[in-house]
């Protein structure tokens, strides 16, 4: 597979933006009515980029068509509050349809009010609804919790769940371990596998996409199954896998949605964004891919944009990329 061969140019209306917030990475599903729901992360722009990790909540978006525009509908999950896993924020939504229902996971933490410590304690959550705008039902523990003593024991995070052919759930998460705090240890993918969307997961014991050279390896990853092979869209922090292009996306390929390497062509996403009318705007991050499948194939893909180059990350948004067939 090509996937940087897919991309094609975007029309100025498939971007999403908000007033005052922060806007991050969407997530994307459609009802039976023809509906676009777009599940994404948002928090307040006068607190900075970093209070993603003190104050992002998961919100709502529709749309008749996958690129947009998308017309902001309200709050889809906030922090639970209290004293819960996820008391005070949600994050990084993937969205999947399975049967009836729509599964939504997604990273929750609570903390003391400092980066680190928020940070250190994410832990991947779910929540399950009749209809993507919800409500959403929640639970008590994380679906994905640390391990102690093994590669992800100090935080789990940023999840993406795939179905597979035996009807199994597949999912791709990043992981941390110990090592010299508050950072930890290496930054990984792990994998987990469960018989339901609800789990148990049953995690595959050592991380299963690793830079040798750097323990800052790779992050953000999002998995589905194609012509017979779980495919995946990686961020490469390092350019390790994709020949020195740093924090572009990188494509993995599998033939279990457990034994993972980088495919023969593993340039999938440069951080820039070809417009309609001829504009090549190069961007500071482009990351968090989400796919919108028709039939089993990618049609348009989802990440995060943050525009600023060499800037003070005072803007942000999701842009909607068309795709061409494999």
């Amino acid at each position: 597979m090509d996937f940087a061969g897919l991309l094609k140019p975007v029309p100025r209306r498939s971007s999403f933006a908000m007033d005052d917030w922060y806007v991050w990475g969407g997530s994307m599903v459609r009802t039976r009515d023809g509906v676009c729901h777009l599940l994404f992360s948002r928090w307040p722009l006068e607190l900075g980029h970093n209070a993603w990790v003190t104050h992002s909540e998961i919100a709502h978006a529709t749309a008749r068509d996958p690129l947009g525009p998308y017309t902001f509908q309200g709050v889809a999950l906030a922090g639970a509050g209290g004293d819960a896993w996820d008391a005070d924020v949600t994050h990084n939504p993937t969205v999947i349809e399975v049967g009836s229902r729509f599964y939504l996971y997604y990273m929750g933490n609570r903390g003391n009010g400092e980066f680190w410590d928020h940070r250190n304690n994410q832990r991947v959550g779910v929540a399950v609804a009749d209809h993507p705008a919800g409500p959403w039902e929640r639970f008590d523990r994380p679906v994905l919790d640390v391990t102690p003593g093994t590669w992800d024991c100090l935080m789990t995070s940023n999840p993406s769940c795939c179905p597979g052919p035996d009807g199994r759930i597949r999912m791709l998460y990043k992981g941390v371990g110990a090592g010299p705090m508050p950072k930890g240890g290496a930054v990984l993918s792990g994998a987990a596998v469960a018989d339901s969307p609800l789990g148990p997961f049953t995690k595959h014991p050592e991380p299963v996409v690793r830079n040798p050279e750097n323990d800052w390896a790779v992050e953000d990853p999002f998995m589905w199954f194609q012509a017979g092979r779980y495919w995946a869209l990686i961020k490469d922090f390092q350019g390790y896998f994709t020949g020195g292009e740093r924090d572009i996306l990188a494509l993995f390929e599998s033939p279990d949605g457990i034994d993972w390497k980088p495919a023969a062509q593993p340039i999938a996403v440069r951080r820039e964004i070809l417009w309609e009318d001829g504009e090549v705007q190069c961007v500071r991050n482009l990351e968090r891919p989400q796919l919108y499948l028709e039939d089993g194939r990618p049609t348009v893909l989802f990440c995060a944009c943050d525009p600023d180059i060499g800037g003070d990350r005072r803007r942000s948004f999701n842009v909607h990329i068309p795709l061409g067939e494999v």
